[in-house]
């Protein structure tokens, strides 16, 4: 049956009948292209499993075969992923322009092949003196990496099935990739969506390691359909701002391992070199004795870091208080200052409030609130908060302080840095003690908000 026009967005993927200018859907303007749709030729109901194969199901107590891992060559990379990587698996990798995608990648793929693994680099958006260019300037000219420059599906496909033992396959990027029997352009969803299928079926069917890497839209999404997401094992996101010299790896799929794992890394002429100890280079340039300044004791995935926060609070010249936020989500900001004003009796309506989280890093978790509470009333009040302090807890909307999780894990990591006072929920304490501390290590537990206002009032 002949295949009939439709116009399909390719932000969000709705089809329509005829061209509009705006997608209902997603409200995204001049997005929306004419595709072809052969869905008229695909058979519906049951004439759909005519000549088909009947399937064998087996039971959940069966034997389960072990996923082998590659090591990277990179920490950091490796504790993001879970442990290394997944024969087989397919790993997206999404980030801002210039923040260190290909680079990071150009570093493993050299890494496995110098320990002999067999690694290609298809690039579509660079030549091959591009890429070499950045081999040189990062030390890697020496490993063995196949490299090309190509973006036709038809030929990487036809060329990687020729080839055995392959250990791992970088596509940079997937927008770049076109199939030939496709007629819309690259980077288009029906482009991005049956190349990056394409290439999954491969690295299933050959048994290697497959990293995609993905645009992103100006709102930070990865670029193409939301299914791609759905379609790849893991998927990686690069976070950080491109003058900043540290770079965050953040996991927010992972089938083979832990979710919102992230690694750190700090961007030097040499590349993407891994921090091994974050909380330690996060809290370098902090001082002491400065009012507005808490440390909180957070955690990211499984791994425990300590991060600088910085408000300053001032009277407001106008009739409506400025909030300006970075690294912290602003409802939250405004729960907390609300329970303030309401439980507390601590006017910040009239202030203006600039909230600043230190790193580049972004505080997503409830724990931080007593951190964030900390810091807001110290600037208030000009009192600085004792510079060996770390805090953490959720605040409630009554003004009680709730318990948080991993409790021995943030108490652990601040007593390796040296802080003696900490400051936790009373629940943690209280339900169960699962930690010991030093001798010079004083736990302080409090139960309600206006215990802390108590610390940082001017008597």
């Amino acid at each position: 049956m002949k295949a009939k026009s439709v116009f399909e967005c390719q932000h969000c993927g709705a089809k329509y009948s005829r061209w509009v200018g705006k997608c209902d859907s997603c409200n995204s303007w001049n997005s929306i292209i004419e595709v072809r749709d052969d869905q008229s030729a695909i058979p519906t109901g049951l004439t759909a499993g005519v000549g088909g194969i009947k399937l064998s199901f087996q039971n959940l107590d069966g034997k389960v075969s072990d996923f082998p891992r590659t090591e990277c060559g990179i920490k950091e990379l490796n504790r993001v992923l879970g442990g290394g990587l997944v024969a087989g698996g397919v790993v997206l990798v999404g980030g801002d322009p210039g923040i260190g995608k290909s680079t990071i990648l150009l570093q493993t793929v050299a890494n496995i092949a110098r320990n002999g693994g067999k690694s290609f680099y298809l690039t579509g958006e660079e030549s091959v003196n591009q890429v070499r260019m950045r081999a040189i300037r990062l030390g890697l000219e020496d490993a063995p990496v196949n490299l090309c420059a190509n973006s036709n599906i038809r030929d990487i496909v036809a060329t990687l099935k020729e080839e055995d033992d392959i250990k791992v396959v970088v596509i940079d990027s997937i927008q770049t990739m076109f199939l030939d029997s496709i007629e819309s352009a690259p980077g288009t969803i029906s482009q991005v969506r049956s190349c990056a299928n394409e290439l999954i079926r491969l690295a299933k069917l050959k048994n290697f390691a497959l990293f995609l890497i993905g645009h992103v839209t100006k709102e930070g999404s990865l670029a193409g359909p939301r299914v791609l997401e759905h379609m790849v094992d893991t998927v990686l996101y690069f976070e950080g701002e491109r003058g900043h010299h540290f770079r965050i790896l953040r996991s927010v799929k992972n089938r083979y391992g832990a979710t919102d794992e992230i690694g750190v890394f700090e961007m030097t002429d040499k590349g993407l070199t891994e921090v091994e100890n974050p909380s330690a280079l996060f809290l370098a340039e902090r001082r002491g004795n400065v009012s507005g300044n808490s440390v909180f004791a957070g955690m990211e995935g499984t791994r425990p870091i300590l991060l600088e926060i910085q408000a300053l609070v001032s009277p407001s010249n106008y009739g409506n208080a400025k909030r300006s936020v970075v690294g912290y989500d602003f409802a939250r900001l405004s729960m907390i200052t609300a329970v303030l004003d309401a439980r507390c009796y601590q006017e910040f309506y009239s202030y203006d409030i600039f909230l600043n989280i230190t790193g580049g890093l972004k505080i997503t978790e409830p724990a931080g609130d007593l951190a964030v509470a900390v810091a807001l009333l110290s600037s208030k009040n000009n009192i600085p908060a004792p510079s060996d302090m770390a805090i953490f807890g959720e605040i409630g909307l009554s003004g009680e302080i709730r318990g948080v999780s991993f409790t021995e894990q943030r108490i652990k990591e601040a007593v390796k840095l040296g802080f003696k006072k900490i400051l936790i929920p009373k629940s943690a304490k209280s339900n169960k003690k699962n930690y010991s501390v030093p001798q010079d290590v004083k736990v302080m537990e409090i139960g309600h908000l206006q215990d802390v206002v108590n610390m940082f009032s001017k008597r």
